[in-house]
């Protein structure tokens, strides 16, 4: 089945907002990428808000469901998985936490069902937090565990504008896996000893 222009719009967008930016993309220059007439742009979009707020709903729903997830997760290999996954999502709508200031800025409501969205990974991390001590796989005090959920979620909120600080790189080619098993150094302090033999072969992947 042909794509249907909406979705064509849509995926164009995605790539040009991940690639230039979502401040510098302007609805002249989407209808130009995809040799439409501004005119058919706008019988799809009235407004490039409009674009970004389906964007942004996909972006959504996909962390809501690697979020409810979270009671599956009993083992070290698990944990990894389920942080991979959450990095690939974020790269592929690397613009929303990249260009986060402008865009709760720009888009209000936007910006704040994206405050919404990292109170609910937050939740989240704590869950699977909760899940992994239960699990006996992480040993770590009541206090301690709502640090590391803390420090889950600031990584990998921040993660891309990281990347796109180190030089030579601009977040474009940024390896989730590699985030993922950065992130979970932040917990190898509290994994217990049967469950190290993974975090072991993580290291000899990523670190050689």
């Amino acid at each position: 089945m042909a794509t249907s222009t909406r979705e064509r719009i849509l995926a164009t967008c995605l790539a040009l907002f991940n690639a230039e930016g979502l401040a510098t993309v302007s609805t002249h220059k989407i209808a130009a990428e995809l040799g439409i007439s501004p005119g058919n742009l706008h019988y799809h979009f009235k407004t490039k808000e409009q674009i970004v707020t389906v964007l942004f709903a996909r972006f959504e729903h996909k962390l809501q469901a690697l979020g409810s997830g979270t009671q599956r997760i009993a083992a070290v290999d698990d944990f990894w998985l389920a942080l991979h996954l959450h990095y690939e999502t974020i790269a592929e709508s690397r613009f929303i936490y990249r260009d986060m200031a402008h865009l709760a800025r720009e888009y209000p409501e936007l910006g704040r069902r994206t405050q919404a969205l990292t109170a609910g990974n937050l939740l989240s991390a704590q869950a699977l937090v909760a899940q992994l001590m239960a699990a006996g796989v992480l040993q770590a005090s009541h206090e301690q565990a709502r640090i590391l959920a803390l420090q889950i979620v600031f990584t990998t909120t921040c993660w891309l504008s990281f990347e796109g600080f180190i030089p030579g790189r601009d977040g474009r080619d940024a390896n989730p896996g590699l985030a993922a098993f950065y992130t979970l150094t932040l917990v190898s302090p509290y994994i217990s000893g049967e469950s190290r033999a993974y975090l072991d072969y993580l290291k000899s992947k990523y670190l050689g």
